[in-house]
């Protein structure tokens, strides 16, 4: 059991405020860690104690979680606000250049803040900032739209999104908050991989008990542009876009029993990624960085070295 970690207040010029840990030598080059949903900066429990010997390793609550700022409109989850706040948040303490790393919904922020940091990246205040990423199970935007559009086991495995999106589902939340909801969109599939040890479920389920919380998380999947057609609109591989290449070093660690995104993710990665170092899981299943901690760490301290 790993106990809690101190975390501090951190005010960002985005307008929200983040609960953030922050460990490891000052001066070190810093790492990073977005959690995804529907978890809190625990995603990384076994990484922080591994790395802060040789890292500076930053970890928030991201907006809408636990005790961070919860706006409750969908808009303030747009994704261009969540890639704003990880720049804004290495802004606040003082980190000039980064290594991002993120999993499931933290993972799909971490492309974004990677591609708008690495050099010459999109955004022109940020690029160079953003030296490596590390993304373990959260699809390439590119290639996940193309398979929800495309790809008939991609569209199944994300119909929960469409069920988090509908305004039915309100109510829901409303009474039985985030696992009422999760029951509701996953009730024909049991997820496969690992299971959280007792007291991490206890902490989640106080987490959860928050509806602003609740509600805030899910804004996270209306505030997202990502079309998700029903499983009955047709099929067809969009029309060819140009969509920028991510240049920096980059590590995808994929687990492969991940219900929710088969590892059909992975096929292109290379043409969008030329420096990309992609380590398989096998047996493991969507949140691989509690469910397989030591192939992770593995996996990140060849990749990273000791700096």
């Amino acid at each position: 059991m790993i106990g809690d970690f101190e975390q501090q207040r951190v005010k960002l010029s985005t307008g929200v405020e983040l609960d953030v840990v922050d460990v490891g030598p000052r001066d070190a080059p810093a790492l990073v860690f977005l959690h995804g949903f529907p978890e809190s900066h625990r995603t990384w429990r076994f990484q922080l104690p591994h790395f802060a010997n040789r890292f500076r390793c930053i970890a928030p609550d991201q907006r809408g979680y636990r005790g961070s700022s919860k706006p409750q409109d969908a808009e303030s989850y747009t994704p261009d606000k969540l890639i704003a706040d990880i720049f804004a948040l290495a802004d606040a303490l003082g980190i000039g250049t980064f290594t991002i790393v993120g999993h499931d919904w933290g993972g799909a922020i971490a492309w974004g803040v990677a591609l708008g940091g690495q050099p010459g990246g999109l955004h022109p205040g940020w690029g160079g900032r953003v030296t490596r990423a590390v993304i373990a199970n959260a699809p390439h935007p590119a290639i996940f739209q193309r398979l929800l559009l495309a790809n008939s086991e991609q569209r199944a495995a994300s119909q929960y999104i469409r069920t988090f999106r509908d305004p039915a589902s309100d109510a829901i939340i409303e009474e039985h908050g985030i696992a009422g909801i999760l029951a509701h969109a996953f009730a024909d599939r049991v997820p496969s991989g690992g299971i959280q040890p007792p007291d991490e479920i206890a902490r989640l389920l106080k987490d959860w008990e928050d509806r602003d919380a609740c509600r805030a998380m899910i804004n996270w999947y209306r505030g997202s542009p990502m079309a998700v057609p029903a499983m009955d609109e047709p099929y067809a591989e969009p029309p060819a876009a140009p969509f920028p290449k991510l240049t920096i070093p980059t590590l995808v660690v994929w687990a492969l029993d991940d219900v929710a995104l088969p590892a059909c993710n992975l096929d292109g990665m290379e043409e969008l990624v030329p420096h990309v170092s992609i380590v398989k899981v096998p047996g493991c299943g969507h949140f691989v960085p509690w469910e397989a901690p030591d192939a992770v760490n593995a996996a990140m301290d060849d990749f990273l070295g000791n700096g």
